[in-house]
């Protein structure tokens, strides 16, 4: 299945389901990017979201049952894995468990990989409804330690501008670059 841009009317018809369900979810990637700067700053080609574990279930069922299905993908884990509808609408999905104190535990909790618990408190809007998302600090840093590119770019240095934060070192060479 060719891959399709989830548009804001994509966005809130997941989220609408997701409501119906009483499953709370936040968003992440690029759709948290603009939900936490109020406004669409480009395409996207699919919706990153986190999900606690002990929902997943319904919404699987309600997905497939609206035709999505597992996009298959080498790097798929049981909690990082995309489904697909017929269209080309892609949902990427980040499961997460979270503990007594609020830490998102994302995959074995040997791994040590988490979405901690202020990670878990943004706020925004898509299309003019409110969200719920990973804040603007925590997407700068998981905007990290992987080799960047312009969209990645353009995403953090929005938030950086927007919300008073530090450039990570991973993106001075733009920086460098709009310098010259």
């Amino acid at each position: 299945m060719p891959a399709s841009e989830m548009t804001a009317a994509d966005v809130h018809a997941f989220l609408d389901l997701t409501d119906r369900l009483g499953v709370r979810v936040w968003l992440d990637g690029g759709w948290a990017v603009d939900a936490c700067l109020g406004v669409q700053t480009r395409p996207h080609g699919d919706l990153d979201l986190a999900i606690q574990q002990t929902d997943l279930p319904a919404v699987l069922a309600a997905l497939h049952a609206e035709g999505y299905e597992p996009v298959p993908r080498d790097d798929a884990t049981p909690w990082n894995f995309v489904l697909g509808d017929p269209a080309g609408h892609l949902i990427d999905f980040h499961v997460i468990v979270l503990d007594e104190d609020g830490h998102g535990v994302y995959g074995p909790p040997e791994n040590g990989e988490r979405y901690p618990a202020d990670a878990l408190t943004g706020k925004g809007r898509i299309g003019g409804r409110e969200v719920a998302c990973v804040s603007p600090e925590w997407l700068v840093r998981f905007h990290t330690g992987y080799a960047v590119d312009a969209d990645d770019w353009a995403d953090v240095s929005a938030l950086c501008e927007r919300f008073g934060l530090a450039v990570p070192e991973d993106y001075r060479h733009f920086q460098s670059s709009r310098a010259d």
